[in-house]
Formats: C-alpha cells, structure tokens, sequence
C-alpha cells in the first residue's frame, strides 16, 4: 500500500509533534508556554549560554551538571557549558532526557523549549515544516567581533519565517573589557539591520555566558552603566503563545461514518473548542448546521471537545460534507481562497519550478496546484541570497512562492492559526517541500443563510438519472473575452448534444441579466456575484441529469473555481473551456458594439479595456476561434467532452 506523503514528513500530517504530551516525563516537567530559538555564529558563544541557562534554572536532570564536572576534570579538560548540548546529545540517542533541538527550561515565570537545530539547513527545514514553531528568538552576537555576516544572515532567516519577537544577547561582554561602546555599537549597527528586515529587537542585553553575568540575574558591578533587564528578565517579558485552545476553531473533516440513519463526521481539533449546540460553518461553500452529538472511542459521548482530540460529530441538519471541508464558527470563519503566498523549503531532487503542478496537502485537505511565481530564494546552507531572476527552487533551498490551487483552500495565515498555515507538496507519493503561508487572495463568503433552511435529498440520486438518460449530467463553462464566439459555440453544442439524445440547455450571460440576475451591474463585487448565481443554478440543473452550457466572459479566475467547486460539490462533472481569441481580433468582431463604446469612454469596466481578464492556467479545453472555424471548435470540443459524459464506453 502507498504510504501517505503527510505521514512521512517531519510534520506528522501536518501537527506539530513538539507538544507537552509527546515529551518524555523525565525530560519535560511543565507544559511549554514559548518557543525560543537561539541563533549566532558559530564562535560566538551560543551553546555556552543554552548550557549556562540550563544550569543557573535549574532545569537539568539531576546530577548531570557534576558529573560532566567530573569527567573534564578526569580527562585533564577545562569544563565549559557548551559541553552540556553534547552530554544531552548522546543520552538523547540513548533515548534518555532531551532532544537537543527541543530542550526545556523554565524560569520564574513560565516554562521556555529552546529550539536549537544544527546548521542552518537543518534548522530551515524544522523551521519551515513547522516542526519547530519557535514563536521568538535569541540572536547571540559576541562583543569582541561585532554582527558578523552570520548574523544579518540570521537576522534575514527570522524575517523570512516570520518570526517577530528578537531578544540580541550581546555575549562575550568579559572579552571587551565589559565596554560600553562596544555594546552600543552592536545596538545601534544591527539594530538599523534589522529595521531594513522590517524588525525591531524586543531588548539588546549584554551578557557574559561564559561567567553567567546578566545571563539569568542582573546588578552585576561590571555592568553598573546598563540599566536594562538580564537577558532571562527580557525573554520573560516576550508575549506567550496563545493556546491552540484559545485559537479560532478548525475541525477538519477526516472522514464520515455512515451507520444506520447516522452520519458522523470524523477528525481531529486543529484548534478552538467545539460544543454540543455550536451553529458550524463548513468551507469551502458554506454550509451551516449545528452540532448534535460529540462522539468519543470506544464510545462515550461529551459536552465538549477541545484542540488536540480525535472526535466523530453529529448535526442536526442534513447538508453535504465531505473529507477536506473544514468547520468553524461563523464570527471567526478561516480564508478561503485559490492563490497562497508561501514560503517554502524544498526538499526534492527535481526543482520546484514556475508553471509546475503539485499535489498540496493542508490537514485534510489535497488539491493540485500550480506554481505561479518565485521570488527571494535563500540557500539554507549558507543563508544567501539567490539571483533575482531565478525560476526554480533547488533541493534546500527556501523561497517566497505564489501558488494557484484548482480548486478552493482553506486556509489561515500560518501566525493566526499554525495548524492552517502549514501544507506540503507532493508528487504522487513524494514528498517534495513544506511551506509556511503568509498570506492569500481573500475570498470573503457570503453572508450565511438562515439556520431555518434545510437541504432537501432527492430519492432518484444522479446515478440513476445517468442510467435513464445515458449520460451524465455536467456543467460546461466557457470562458473568454466579449467577441470571443462563446455564445456562437454554445448554441451549436448545444445543437449537436440534442441531436444525440443528450439533455442540455445553455445558460447565456445576457438571458439570465434580463430576470436572474437583472439587479446586478458590472462592478468586480456585481460580477462575482453574477457568476455565484449562475453557478448554484448550473449546479442544481447538473445535478438532473442535464448538461449545462454557460456562455459567460467571467473574467476571475477565482469565481471560475468556485464555480467548479460547486459543481463538484453535487458530484457534478465540471469542465471549463477556454474560448481564446485575441483581443484585437475581439475588437475587430464586436458583434454588439462594446468595444466601440468602452474605447469611446461610454462604457466603463469593459473586460479587455479597462478592466481585467484573467485566462484560465488548466482549462480541460482550449479552441482558438481565431485559427478555427466555430464549427470546427464545436468538433474539438465534441471530441474531448463526449468521453466524460457518457457512461461506459458508448
């Protein structure tokens, strides 16, 4: 059986497995309110302060600190604290205590895992997969050598994985005579950096590690002229990490039970808390229903359940639901959309390149998509920066990517909600990169219906009115500029499918304008909501058996997805084609005279002129009805499409 590629990644299905509850016992004594990343060059002292934390916090195991003591002291060495990490390393491999790249401490205040990754590939990767999911950092800079190259390379990573919390420990303090000036030369040098990165430091703290001054308490006679905290006095001041609990809900539907009259919808809590009576919102195509039952194993059922657990549900209404929808509460519902901006890490032999398609995975959901653009490629080994002109993303390699699904994603910025904001990619059964997302072409939903309104199932399902007609009922959409002979092509499909016994109709853009959709202008919000009527109806006429033919410029290629996704949502086939023809030949034809008024300036947000059209990137089919004649494009199509309506192969 093929494995899953969500399994395999370090991501574990896309969950962050650095929990409270995945830590040993021995190891891990509190539930962890931040994560710290600590990064530095290599010489400047970053182990010797994770050790010299561990130490003055009391969060070793017991005895540990002696006996590496002993051994250096045996082995005639000069102990140090970085020794610690290593010590902690190899009783890791013998599964005892910490992971050296997931380490606890807790101060006064509250309990802190230092994320501590080996290089910088390395920690790219956990960084990026969201193994990690440091919510601040620590930037150790010593002041005897000042922000090296290494460390604005740091500064840079931070940036591009959207870390904003920066505490600069300037480390070494003892080695410039405890100076002054020297500090303040760090401060005010990397902190201009910084800003270039659209950062700003929390605190620049000098600390020595190596003798513990201002590292855990501060008032040392050394630094009598800093006024500031100690460096732990800083992190503590940091903002904690709201709880997944706390987060805005998101169920992602898993799976659905069928037993008996009952439908119970499976999945795990990504965040928020669910009760029993909670009125849910499902997307993509919101649908509302309250829940009914909450459903433990083996079998106990629950007033509530909260971020964390694996849960069935069952609703009170009736509506379609299936694996991929995501439920929330209606006042906080997440995006949804068909372009992400990412970032993210490569991990494939092949390239990730502009105009390539992947499989995208976000919890439950898997949707191909296309990648539209890439920009700012950083090297995860050396942290620099690629040509700007690049097209591919190479193995290890970090970069800012667009990405077009095919069909609806639901999504949250990765620092809103970081459950929904981490996806991978793949290729068939390979793991190819995860992302980060930073943001998305936002598609708010409509208002919601009323909760009084109910979905009501046909006894005769689409299968048997299939096996009546002989073909399966679908929505054919084309698409293209006004002149383009969509119209002209509809009609003579049309003409050909009734001449083979097929059920179909043409929905024509202006038709529906005279009744439907009378009270609608030409405004980009007017004609997206033009296009949702015309799907929902197409949807509906699918969904009996017929083979609907719309005729609509429908410029967005966000309205065109969701009006595949609504055919797809009654199990309806869904094909888009592009009738393609150039502008200047549309001009040219401009069989009603639009063209002449738009350029005239009669005519304002006229497609083509002064307001956009977007051609579809995967149309099923494309005609050029500026190579071919209409009946020649009604061939082609006939060719392509007949395939997908007719059942078996009649």
């Amino acid at each position: 059986m093929a494995t899953d590629p969500a399994s395999s990644f370090p991501v574990s299905g896309l969950r962050s497995p650095v929990s409270s509850a995945s830590f040993p016992v021995s190891g891990l004594r509190y539930p962890v309110s931040l994560r710290v990343v600590f990064v530095g060059h290599v010489d400047h002292g970053k182990s010797t302060l994770i050790g010299r934390i561990l130490e003055e916090t009391g969060s070793l195991p017991e005895g540990k600190i002696d006996a590496l003591r002993a051994t250096c002291k045996a082995e005639g060495r000069r102990f140090e604290y970085a020794f610690l990490l290593d010590a902690l390393a190899e009783e890791q491999q013998q599964n005892v205590t910490i992971d050296t790249t997931q380490i606890q401490f807790r101060s006064a205040r509250r309990s802190y895992v230092i994320v501590d990754a080996p290089g910088h590939e390395e920690f790219l990767k956990n960084m990026i997969t969201g193994a990690a999911s440091a919510e601040a950092a620590v930037v150790v800079i010593a002041a005897d050598e000042g922000a090296r190259e290494q460390s604005r390379r740091h500064g840079q990573l931070l940036s591009l994985l959207g870390i904003r919390q920066i505490v600069v420990a300037v480390n070494k303090m003892d080695l410039a005579n405890y100076s002054e000036s020297a500090f303040r030369e760090i401060e005010q040098t990397y902190g201009e950096f910084l800003q270039t990165r659209g950062l700003k430091a929390a605190a620049f703290v000098p600390i020595s590690a190596s003798t513990g001054t201002n590292v855990v308490s501060n008032g040392d006679p050394a630094l009598a002229w800093f006024k500031g905290p100690s460096l732990l006095q800083a992190i503590d001041k940091l903002e904690a990490a709201e709880s997944a609990a706390q987060q805005p809900l998101r169920f992602p539907v898993q799976d659905i039970y069928r037993m008996e009259n009952r439908r119970t919808l499976v999945g795990r809590i990504e965040s928020g808390t669910l009760r029993v009576g909670d009125q849910l919102l499902f997307s993509p195509h919101h649908k509302t229903a309250r829940v009914a039952t909450i459903e433990r194993w083996p079998s106990s059922s629950a007033d509530f359940a909260s971020a964390g657990e694996s849960v069935g549900i069952t609703l009170r209404d009736h509506i379609f639901v299936e694996r991929g929808h995501i439920a929330s509460h209606e006042v906080d519902a997440p995006i949804e959309s068909n372009r992400v901006y990412a970032r993210v890490f490569w991990i494939g032999a092949e390239p990730l390149r502009v105009g390539a398609r992947y499989r995208l995975k976000l919890v439950t959901q898997n949707v191909e998509c296309q990648v539209v653009s890439l920009g700012n490629v950083i090297d995860a080994a050396t942290l620099g920066a690629a040509a700007a002109d690049r097209t591919e993303l190479r193995m290890n390699e970090v970069g800012e990517v667009t990405l077009q699904t095919r069909a609806p994603l639901v999504l949250d910025n990765h620092e809103r909600v970081p459950t929904m904001g981490r996806f991978i990619l793949a290729d068939e059964n390979a793991l190819l990169g995860g992302g980060i997302i930073s943001g998305a072409l936002y598609t708010s939903p409509k208002a919601v219906k009323s909760e009084n309104i109910f979905w009501s199932e046909s006894e005769i399902t689409a299968e048997r009115r299939a096996l009546r007609n002989q073909h399966r009922g679908a929505v054919v959409w084309l698409t293209g500029l006004s002149g383009a002979g969509k119209s002209t092509i509809a009609r003579a499909l049309e003409k050909e499918l009734f001449r083979l016994s097929m059920h179909t109709y043409v929905l024509d853009g202006d038709n529906l304008r005279h009744g439907l959709n009378a009270n609608l202008g030409f405004a980009p919000e007017d004609r997206a909501e033009n296009i949702r009527r015309v799907s929902e109806v197409a949807k509906l006429m699918a969904d009996a058996g017929t083979v609907v033919i719309t005729s609509f410029i429908s410029p967005y290629r966000a309205d065109r997805a969701r009006a595949r996704a609504i055919a797809l949502q009654a199990g309806a086939e869904f094909v888009e084609i592009f009738v393609d023809a150039p502008l200047a030949i549309c001009e040219q034809r401009d069989p009603k005279g639009l063209y002449q008024k738009a350029r005239s300036g009669k005519l304002k947000g006229f497609t083509g002129i002064d307001a956009p059209y977007e051609s579809p990137e995967d149309p099923e089919i494309v005609v050029c009805t500026d190579e071919q004649t209409s009946a020649e494009s009604v061939d082609q199509i006939l060719t392509e499409l007949l395939p997908r309506l007719r059942l078996g192969n009649g």
